[in-house]
């Protein structure tokens, strides 16, 4: 399938596509759309850049334009799910956008913001709700929301919901709609628990599926930095002297940390704004504009934003702090390289985090290159490889290894501590790990 005129959907949708210069279907839209629109639920494993939100509001679109009708008062008719407000917020602009010729409603419904506007939209009956579990929950509590009459249920970043807790909401809301409905279920990774919740909730699913779980955009340079906690902060604002690093999300694991780690750029003379929970939908929203406007070089965030935010040509992902959850990784650096770009991804490493390196090594089967900069095996500046316009060497698949790397892996096996999942330990033996093949 070369084209979205193959695809049979409504004139005014192709229209849409090709005022924004979409011509060709990605790989996941043109295996979720035909199923989409022949009345298929469908499992759809996809990482974010794939185009999976034009793979589902094209077809819903289109089945909306065919049956046009009246969404009853304090109802919908398509109710998608997301985990962040960002992402609600882009995909909300999704719906708007392809839909422009076809006279439909579209709301958004999360938290930070007030109620009042939200209720009127409610109010008057939406075609399209876009909502996070928490903020559309308490609009069903307090009765404002009806989701009797919804035809089309989409979980989008269903692993992204679960990680923020979202599971016992989501089946709250669930109970809510009917059963003869058509149900949708994307998420970049598929573990035991995801695939047994997609069993409760699809019928008969189609599985469509673009990418390896779990693998790691391979445009993007990866590398890793170790050295003592303390001293992240100045080897940051080392990095970011490279000045080929002019648009960087930095993440951080806690949102004191994120305002430290900017406010620390900032004494430095490197320009950063911040995104995190404790900050309002105003707040979000002008550090957003500003990051992508160029008005600040970094934009540090908490892992809200590693599926939330979509801007284009961000340069680099440094981890300041490695995420307590393995897949989390691979949603950071996916902010990076995308529409066919190459990108870099560093990574700051501490003694703890030992065990969170080597569960991303696992989880991702790659050998992540490693520069030690700790004060235990000091080096001279001038000496140590700082990512250059090109970046650091590419990870490479661990496939086979020398005998000789054998012991040091099992040495580096015998260090177990209190960090992640399987503790702290001598990072020296880091570079050598080979994670087992699945």
């Amino acid at each position: 399938m070369h084209n979205f005129t193959d695809l049979g959907l409504a004139a005014p949708i192709l229209s849409a596509l090709a005022k924004t210069g979409y011509v060709s279907p990605t790989p996941i839209q043109a295996k979720a759309i035909p199923a989409i629109m022949a009345g298929r639920d469908v499992l759809g494993i996809a990482q974010t850049g794939t185009g999976k939100t034009a793979a589902f509001a094209l077809p819903l679109l289109h089945h909306l334009a065919n049956r046009p009708q009246r969404a009853p008062r304090g109802a919908c008719r398509v109710l998608v799910l997301s985990p962040t407000r960002e992402l609600a917020s882009q995909i909300a602009d999704s719906f708007r956008t392809y839909g422009a010729g076809l006279g439909l409603s579209v709301g958004v419904v999360f938290g930070g913001v007030p109620h009042g506007p939200q209720l009127k939209s409610l109010a008057r009956g939406i075609d399209i709700l876009v909502a996070t579990p928490g903020r559309l929950l308490d609009h069903i509590m307090s009765r404002a929301a009806n989701l009797g009459t919804v035809e089309f249920l989409v979980l989008d970043e269903v692993d992204r919901m679960l990680d923020l807790g979202f599971i016992m909401p989501l089946r709250r809301i669930v109970r809510e709609l009917p059963a003869n409905r058509q149900n949708l279920f994307f998420s970049a990774t598929m573990p035991g628990d995801i695939r047994k919740l997609a069993g409760e909730l699809l019928k008969d699913p189609v599985e469509v599926s673009v990418a390896p779980v779990a693998t790691t955009v391979e445009r993007v340079r990866q590398s890793v930095y170790l050295v003592e906690s303390p001293r992240k902060r100045d080897l940051l604002v080392e990095l970011m002297a490279d000045q080929s690093m002019a648009r960087t999300i930095v993440f951080t694991r806690t949102k004191h940390g994120a305002d430290k780690v900017a406010q620390h750029l900032e004494k430095a003379g490197v320009s950063a704004c911040v995104i995190h929970g404790n900050k309002s939908q105003s707040q979000r929203e002008r550090s957003l504009l500003t990051f992508r406007s160029g008005g600040a070089r970094a934009l540090v965030a908490t892992d809200i934003a590693a599926r939330g935010i979509d801007v284009d040509g961000v340069t680099h992902v440094v981890n300041f702090e490695l995420p307590e959850v393995a897949e989390a990784y691979v949603h950071r650096i996916g902010r990076t390289a995308r529409a066919g770009a190459e990108g870099t991804a560093i990574s700051l490493c501490d003694n703890q985090e030992s065990g969170l390196l080597r569960a991303i090594e696992k989880l991702t089967r790659l050998n992540l290159p490693v520069t030690d900069r700790r004060s235990a095996n000091p080096r001279p500046a001038h000496q140590v490889a700082a990512p250059s316009r090109g970046g650091p060497p590419k990870a490479q698949p661990s496939r086979g290894r020398p005998a000789s790397d054998r012991k040091n892996e099992a040495s580096f096996r015998g260090h177990r501590g209190t960090s992640g999942r399987d503790g702290g330990g001598d990072l020296s033996k880091v570079s050598f790990l080979r994670p087992r093949s699945a």
